[in-house]
């Protein structure tokens, strides 16, 4: 399954680092053409900056990707706590 979110910031570039150094302790995290790749094992988050907004899309193999949607809304609203709740619509698209 592929599932998409365009989050309204202006801060999108700055949260995405705080995301990757946080996670890069745990999981493998790549760059590639300035998308920020984090690999979960089977499933993968790609993070890139729009001017502005978030572009977050999560692959999993899984047909129930709540779950991790849950948990990059849950680290990325960590980060912009000064911002206030960032708004997240997934859009899913079979994979």
């Amino acid at each position: 399954m592929i599932t998409s979110t365009l989050v309204p910031t202006a801060k999108a570039e700055k949260y995405i680092t705080q995301l990757a150094r946080h996670w890069g302790h745990k999981f493998e995290v790549t760059e590639d053409a300035g998308t920020r790749i984090i690999n979960f094992g089977a499933a993968r988050c790609f993070l890139s900056a729009e001017p502005d907004a978030l572009k977050a899309t999560i692959e999993t193999p899984s047909e129930d990707a709540s779950k991790l949607e849950e948990v990059v809304a849950d680290h990325l609203n960590r980060f912009a706590h000064r911002e206030g709740p960032l708004t997240f619509n997934w859009t899913r698209l079979p994979a």
